[in-house]
């Protein structure tokens, strides 16, 4: 009988044709930060746009952001004292044009 010669792939080879489950492209995940609430921040600091913030437990407050970081946000006022606020404390904020606005449009017109 003769002898049989074993054939054998490289290991490139085999790399190559069968990928393993670390070698193939997965889905990035996505970005954990847009950048948006940052963007927001800045362009109503620099504008030093009037701003009603509503903490958590329903208190309103009237100012416009003078800094934040992370975890707060500086308010100044006006009329009161400023103001440092844990951002988990705050329920949300708009602009104070907007509360202009939406009372003009729900007063109805004078009738003659």
């Amino acid at each position: 009988m003769s002898e049989r010669k074993l054939i054998r792939p490289s290991l490139g080879e085999m790399m190559e044709r069968y990928p393993t489950r670390s070698a193939t492209r997965r889905k990035q995940v996505p970005a954990e930060q847009t950048n948006a609430e940052n963007f927001y921040y800045l362009k109503q600091m620099q504008a030093k746009t009037p701003m009603i913030v509503v903490l958590v437990d329903g208190t309103e407050l009237n100012g416009w952001i003078e800094w934040y970081d992370k975890n707060c946000i500086k308010l100044n006022r006006n009329d009161a004292p400023n103001l440092v606020l844990f951002k988990h404390s705050i329920k949300f904020m708009f602009k104070e044009e907007e509360l202009r606005n939406r009372r003009r449009r729900r007063t109805p017109p004078p009738r003659r």
